[in-house]
């Protein structure tokens, strides 16, 4: 059994890109898992808060989760050409105390998609996690990224991807995340 976290950066109730995640959950290939989860609860970072009260229960949640997990998925928004101050602000978190975040990332399987309204995807928004990604020594998986451009016509009201052609591709790219993670990149 393969479990991967899928993280999406979005805390809005509507989004694309937990949509996105819902919908790969739908088409991962059998005897994988993959847990959608949201950013929901976890505070903005501050040292002071972590000094004084430690990681938020959210965010320890979420570290053990993505500890245990073999690989994980993030579903990137796109604001402003790079990545969502709020998803980024969660990686701050999730990478405390300094410490802890090898056991956490070190090694982990990475990939990368994401969903915007607007014509180019999330482009910007996916090269601006590069870097983040290599800082924490992750293994992104660069073979495969998924961009969903005009995913308002994509995912309907309900949110519910009903642009075949986009689940066609969106079963392929995490089949693709899913062998990779199985080709013993996973370090635990």
């Amino acid at each position: 059994m393969t479990t991967i976290i899928g993280l999406s950066g979005s805390l809005r109730k509507g989004s694309y890109n937990t949509a996105l995640l819902t919908a790969a959950k739908a088409v991962a290939p059998a005897g994988v898992t993959l847990d959608v989860r949201t950013l929901h609860g976890i505070p903005l970072y501050d040292g002071d808060l972590e000094a004084s009260e430690g990681i938020p229960a959210a965010v320890t949640a979420l570290k053990d989760a993505i500890a245990q997990a073999d690989g994980l998925l993030l579903a990137t928004p796109e604001y402003n050409n790079g990545m969502p101050g709020v998803f980024k602000n969660a990686l701050d978190w999730l990478s405390r105390p300094p410490a802890d975040s090898a056991r956490v990332f070190r090694g982990k399987p990475v990939a990368i998609m994401g969903a915007s309204p607007g014509g180019f995807g999330t482009i910007l928004g996916q090269n601006a996690w590069l870097p983040v990604l290599r800082t924490l020594q992750t293994k992104p998986w660069w073979q495969g990224r998924l961009m969903v451009s005009h995913a308002n016509k994509a995912v309907d009201a309900d949110g519910n991807l009903v642009d075949d052609a986009v689940r066609a591709q969106l079963k392929d790219f995490v089949a693709g995340f899913v062998e990779f993670v199985g080709q013993g990149n996973v370090s635990k």
